[in-house]
């Protein structure tokens, strides 16, 4: 048994040294340090780990609790345009940066730029083509896709976009948040038989939990009637 071990390692050493010399290391460290930064200053926003202590992080950031809020916003903001500028000329000059360039998780640093930036539809069909070729998990394709639907005013395909309006009241002037709910989903009935095939590992109901909302069906004249201003 031993012996036929060794001598399987020995066989696939050569066909792993090429995969592992595919690998472009300084893209892959880029991607992974453009990742961090995406991803710092929106666990400060949405993180309960961390912003569940706002007066320590705001001292460590050296603001008052008060403006603590805007000013992790506007970092936010200020990184995202700047990681976005760079993932635009990595794509222009690779292609969508996948599994068998920079290895995994590093495959999924460009597409959270994308996703959190205010055009995806123009880098969609890439999104899609690298998931068809199994360099970016499906799954990720579903969530840009459902969430360039909502942004159309569409139907969503596999439930992973949920929306608020924050309305102002006539009465006293101010806004008041509404509660959230799951965007309008199209064959909703069939939804997590689609979201099974791409890949997820909960349903819509669970993923609703998640995001701390109660799952209902709606359709778009459900959410065209719904106050927004």
């Amino acid at each position: 048994m031993k012996l036929l071990l060794s001598t399987l390692l020995l066989a696939l050493l050569p066909q792993l040294a090429a995969a592992q010399a595919l690998l472009n290391p300084s893209l892959k460290h880029e991607l992974d340090s453009i990742y961090a930064v995406d991803q710092k200053w929106r666990s400060m926003l949405f993180n309960p780990r961390i912003n569940r202590r706002p007066d320590s992080l705001a001292r460590s950031l050296g603001v008052t609790r008060e403006s603590l809020s805007d000013y992790v916003m506007r970092r936010m903001m200020r990184t995202d345009s700047a990681n976005q500028v760079r993932v635009k000329a990595i794509l222009k000059q690779y292609g969508y940066p996948g599994k068998s360039l920079v290895g995994t998780p590093t495959n999924e640093g460009a597409y959270y730029v994308i996703q959190h930036s205010p055009d995806i539809k123009s880098s969609l069909p890439l999104i899609k083509k690298a998931a068809e070729r199994n360099e970016l998990s499906f799954y990720l394709y579903a969530q840009m896709l459902d969430r360039q639907l909502m942004r159309d005013g569409k139907e969503q395909r596999y439930g992973t976009q949920a929306m608020s309006y924050n309305p102002v009241n006539p009465q006293t002037g101010r806004r008041e948040p509404q509660p959230p709910f799951m965007w309008p989903i199209e064959d909703a009935a069939r939804v997590n038989e689609r979201r099974r095939k791409a890949g997820f590992p909960n349903t819509v109901e669970q993923n609703a939990a998640d995001l701390g909302i109660k799952y209902r069906v709606l359709t778009l004249k459900d959410v065209e009637k719904m106050p927004k201003n």
